[in-house]
């Protein structure tokens, strides 16, 4: 299994949209970079949803149901998404000051490339965000 972060604006798509809907297509991602990392993502691989910009936390865990395909939203490119569906909101929110404070965490790539949408996490990372989150999975 592998772990990964994806951010998201709140105002653009929330947690609690997800939540709402069940299921989304993580489309719009245009940086290659980001792209990639949405085409190494299997069936299953866990999810952390960052709510970016306004909030800056790890505000809950969803799972990848579909791998990488073409992006609908794409007009022009060779642009990729995924399906997610949420599996559970974090007891508390991880903010972005928490990771950039933690030992292990301040390695993750949103705190060196914090323009990057979706990035990997090793499982040392994952499981250290979620005991601050006070949350298990």
């Amino acid at each position: 299994m592998n772990y990964w972060l994806a951010k998201s604006e709140p105002e653009a798509y929330s947690w609690q949209t997800l939540l709402k809907d069940k299921k989304t297509a993580w489309t719009g991602v245009r940086n290659f970079q980001a792209r990639n990392n949405l085409r190494a993502m299997k069936r299953g691989d866990l999810v952390l949803f960052y709510h970016s910009v306004s909030e800056k936390a790890v505000v809950g865990i969803a799972k990848v149901q579909k791998e990488a395909y073409a992006d609908p939203t794409a007009e022009e490119g060779d642009w990729s998404c995924v399906d997610i569906v949420p599996v559970k909101s974090l007891s508390q929110p991880v903010t972005l000051e928490q990771i950039k404070a933690n030992k292990v965490l301040k390695e993750m790539p949103i705190v060196k490339q914090s323009r990057l949408s979706v990035t990997p996490l090793t499982e040392e990372q994952y499981r250290q965000l979620l005991k601050l989150a006070g949350t298990t999975v």
